[in-house]
């Protein structure tokens, strides 16, 4: 045994434990800095508070020791030298003294003046004149924590085993390579895994908003992250907080402000129903033959969503609804908490974290339980995280289905098929407190475009390959409310239906290019037929958080980007997104600008007393101002 454990597999992997236990200490440190702010402990989710800790540090272990790795596990006999093991003690003992001990340690102080831990947006306010100075002086005022430094940094010194000699089990010949060549390949399989968070093909890298995953609230979630994960996961996006600022602070509320103030009274009145969110994967407007007669007034299959079209006819019917992004991930926050996404996909910035009041926590402090449906793995794609942030009590995924349901019915691909999934949620619907809040995010109509076998010989092949996906769900969604239509909490709820973005599959010219490409499918439907009728106005995705607090008797105020389509006429009627452009689709026209230049608008001129080119401007500083103050709150 001592043998294996002196061989370079096995120091390896003291060291790298070495690393967990340095990391949680600083953790600690972390926590008694700003216990005022991060408050006690929870008593029942301490374990998955540890296991989240440990997602995020074997991330940190690998961005910091992937290349310690490798060198550690190379399949020669150069890493028997001497001045070989000196610079990987070199390596191992400066680089983690930097960038994991300091860094997080830096953290404990960082954290209390931002509310934020550190990122790589810090590197570019590095070069102040007087950063040197900053340092010194924090340095001294919290010279116990640099005492800590030093300790942590010595106990890497000594535990690292620098006098330990290091012995392969097999010494020489091709199987010395062999061997070694395997357990390398093994090591970066798993350094592949630990920073991207999982091993399964639905597990996209996670990001600092997954941490919400595994914390009862946001600033617990502050606890579980560490560095150098916080720093390398944000490269991409520092510094994106940079904006343009039209107009001074005094004036920017008179041009647009993200506050509500509640009408003091509502077109309709739905105070205390439930409210059921469908984000529905890839359904564009040109999939509905309701919303667009006239791609297929020649052609033999007439739109391939003939159920969502009843309820189309028979509910509120958003004829121009538009997408704020291109990605699923964007659309979460832009449904749930009327947040866009322009440059960086909101929930990828270490920025979202930040204080928030989105639907479901709004809905929730009046008493409604809230749940989040979604048929991919727990913590899949970032869904579960941005939930969670956004107030979800309880998230339900593709584990909660199986444990109940067996596993014969995972897709290959995503998750669980969207028909057996909505059958679930209609039953665990069935069971919730209400009033409640629910969302559920399908997976079906998606890349690689497959329907359970059962199907593919019934439903339209139609023309394009996503097509036949969308009839499934069609289908699905007619045998929820076939099965659960007479249901008392389903009478009492308003259906939201909105895609997530349009479908990477066109067939129509028009949808190829912006606004079409932006055009999805979106109403409301109740099954007592309190919301009938059509709205020709321009709605987004932006909208749906304001309208669904206009039913449902809001009367404080709130934050969101979006309008209250029944109550809110002064508000403009726009879809706002970001292809490399700002642009605001318009009934005047397009609105787009970038930050380097003057050019307002494209379409039908604009007169001079035409304010709609300075209120998008407006919105668009009021999101990098909230950004940057990392606070989507009503500010008292």
């Amino acid at each position: 045994m001592r043998r294996l454990l002196h061989t370079p597999a096995g120091m390896l992997l003291r060291r790298i434990a070495l690393l967990y236990a340095v990391l949680m200490l600083c953790r600690a440190a972390f926590w008694a800095y700003n216990a005022a702010q991060l408050g006690a402990l929870p008593q029942t989710g301490l374990r998955q508070l540890l296991g989240g800790a440990l997602l995020f540090d074997t991330a940190s272990v690998v961005y910091a020791d992937g290349l310690f790795v490798l060198l550690s596990l190379l399949p020669l006999h150069l890493r028997e030298r001497r001045w070989y093991r000196n610079l990987l003690f070199g390596y191992y003992v400066a680089v983690n003294s930097l960038f994991v001990v300091a860094a997080n340690l830096a953290d404990a102080v960082y954290f209390r003046y931002t509310q934020k831990r550190f990122t790589a947006d810090e590197i570019f306010f590095a070069d102040n004149d007087n950063s040197l100075q900053l340092v010194g002086k924090f340095m001294a005022e919290n010279w116990y924590l640099v005492l800590a430094w030093l300790a942590l940094t010595a106990l890497l010194a000594w535990g690292y085993g620098r006098r330990v000699r290091e012995e392969s089990l097999l010494r020489r010949g091709w199987l010395y390579y062999a061997g070694g060549t395997a357990i390398l390949l093994l090591a970066a399989g798993l350094c592949i895994g630990g920073a991207r968070g999982g091993f399964t093909r639905m597990t996209r890298p996670i990001t600092l908003s997954n941490a919400t995953l595994y914390a009862s609230d946001n600033a617990q979630a502050n606890l579980i992250l560490s560095n150098p994960f916080c720093i390398l996961r944000t490269v991409g996006s520092a510094g994106g907080v940079g904006y343009r600022k039209f107009f001074p602070p005094e004036e920017l509320g008179r041009w647009f402000t993200p506050v509500h103030m509640p009408a003091d009274s509502a077109a309709v009145d739905l105070s205390g129903r439930n409210v059921m969110v469908f984000i529905m994967e890839s359904m564009s407007a040109e999939h509905s033959a309701h919303l667009r007669p006239d791609l297929y007034a020649d052609r033999p299959e007439k739109g391939f969503t003939p159920f969502l079209d009843s309820l189309m006819r028979n509910g509120l019917c958003f004829r121009r609804m538009y997408a704020n992004g291109t990605r699923s991930i964007q659309a979460m926050p832009s449904v749930l908490g009327s947040i866009p996404s322009f440059r960086t996909p909101f929930v990828l910035m270490p920025q979202s974290l930040g204080a928030s009041r989105q639907l479901p926590a709004i809905l929730a402090d009046k008493g409604y339980s809230t749940v989040f449906f979604c048929g991919s793995e727990h913590g899949s794609m970032g869904f579960g995280a941005y939930a969670r942030s956004a107030g979800i009590e309880r998230l339900v995924s593709r584990e909660d289905y199986e444990a109940r349901h067996g596993k014969g019915d995972f897709d290959g691909y995503w998750g669980i098929w969207d028909e057996e999934f909505l059958q679930f949620a209609g039953e665990e619907l069935a069971s919730l407190h209400e009033p409640f809040f629910a969302s559920l995010f399908t997976l079906s109509s998606h890349h690689p475009f497959v329907v359970p076998e059962r199907y593919a010989a019934t439903l339209p092949k139609g023309y394009t390959r996503i097509h036949r996906g969308v009839a499934y769900d069609d289908m699905a969604f007619r045998r929820f409310f076939e099965r659960f239509g007479g249901e008392a909490w389903f009478r009492r709820t308003i259906f939201v239906f909105v895609a997530d973005h349009v479908s990477s599959e066109k067939f129509a010219p028009d949808t190829r290019e912006y606004p079409g490409n932006m055009h999805i499918i979106g109403f409301l439907y109740t099954p007592d037929g309190a919301l009938r009728g059509e709205v020709d106005d321009i709605v987004q995705q932006l909208d749906i958080m304001p309208t669904l607090l206009g039913l449902t008797g809001n009367d404080a105020p709130y934050f969101a980007f979006g309008r209250d389509v029944l109550n809110e006429p002064g508000r403009p009627r726009w879809s706002v997104s970001y292809d490399g452009r700002f642009r605001a689709l318009t009934d005047r026209g397009i609105v787009s600008f970038d930050d380097t230049d003057d050019r307002q608008t494209q379409g039908p001129p604009v007169s001079a007393a035409d304010s709609l080119p300075g209120r998008f401007r407006a919105l668009v500083q009021q999101y990098y101002t909230r950004i940057e103050q990392k606070d989507y709150t009503v500010h008292d």
